[in-house]
């Protein structure tokens, strides 16, 4: 293992991180979206699938910027956000209305894993003097919030059908806390 000295060189690597989860992602939306009982969320990740191939196009042009070949690096991020998915899907038979409560809970996930890279990425490509790299990923900053936005709607939606059940087992607590 090399020592990593210089901000490029940890510029470059999480470069690849963001590369490598853009292109997981390519094969795990069109799973969510067929996971997905709710046709706003199932078209939400369709939708982004494909902001998601512009987004690999612009981190694929910030590679080049900086005179690199474009290529990913296992993220452990990403993985585990996956992993966490597919483990709890298997493992618990959720019915369809909690399935779409726990798919929007890991798009949401995913987002904030995204949002927070892409954050960290700008402000390096910025003190690296790298200004048209931080605008091409200010792109797919702006859309990963959008998309998070998006999420977030369609989960408040989706968990105001399980309020009655909610508001019932409340209900039933504050009367046996009176008793």
């Amino acid at each position: 293992m090399s020592q990593m000295t210089t901000p490029k060189e940890l510029f470059v690597h999480e470069l690849k991180d963001m590369y490598y989860a853009e292109k997981t992602l390519t094969k795990v939306l069109p799973k969510l979206a067929s996971e997905s009982n709710d046709r706003e969320l199932t078209k939400a990740f369709q939708s982004h699938l494909e902001e998601t191939r512009g987004q690999i196009q612009n981190l694929e042009q910030v590679f080049k910027n900086i005179g690199k070949r474009a290529e990913g690096e296992k993220c452990p991020g990403i993985d585990g956000i996956k992993e966490e998915h597919e483990s709890f899907m298997e493992e618990n038979e959720p019915t369809e209305l909690l399935s779409d409560v726990f798919i929007t809970g890991s798009a949401a996930r995913t987002e904030h894993y995204e949002i927070a890279a892409y954050t960290g990425l700008i402000n390096q490509a910025k003190a690296l003097g790298e200004q048209d790299s931080a605008t091409l990923l200010e792109e797919n900053l702006k859309q990963e919030k959008e998309a998070l936005k998006k999420v977030e709607t369609i989960s408040k939606r989706i968990l105001k059908a399980t309020k009655p059940i909610a508001t019932r087992s409340t209900s039933k607590s504050r009367a046996k806390a009176r008793v």
